[in-house]
């Protein structure tokens, strides 16, 4: 497993970038006044960054978060570019198998990306953009 990796590394899973990510994207949307309804939620198909409840009190939004450690060269490299076609049609699929698990046919469902820019060596995100909307229903990038 990758995180023994990490260990061996000195890095606990609350220390890497990925988890760092998820926290900052977390606290964004919460002071968006979005209600989160859980994290990493797993379903046969896959897992669920962060899953949401907007501000409207009807939408579901699902939360893919993308986090990333640039440098001043890496400005090509953008988090959110990560989120490839066969990731938006896994995510397209998880929202569908989400709404049948929960009975949500009756809600508008989004999925939105947020990405994350950690500069190197910092522990504070130095960059977050959240792309409302990102993925529509057919899996294309928005």
């Amino acid at each position: 497993m990758i995180w023994r990796f990490f260990r061996v590394l000195g890095l606990g899973r609350s220390d890497d970038v990925w988890t760092r990510g998820e926290r900052a994207a977390e606290r964004l949307l919460r002071r968006q006044r979005y209600r989160l309804l859980g994290r990493n939620v797993r379903t046969a198909i896959g897992e669920v960054d962060l899953l949401f409840e907007a501000p409207d009190g009807r939408t579901i939004v699902i939360v893919e978060v993308k986090a990333r450690v640039v440098g001043p060269a890496d400005h090509q490299r953008l988090p959110e570019r990560a989120v490839t076609p066969a990731k938006a049609r896994k995510l397209v699929s998880l929202a569908q198998a989400l709404a049948r698990k929960h009975r949500w046919t009756d809600r508008p469902m989004r999925i939105d990306v947020v990405a994350v820019e950690f500069a190197a060596g910092s522990r504070k995100p130095g960059a977050i953009r959240h792309h409302v909307g990102a993925i529509d229903a057919d899996a294309r990038r928005a």
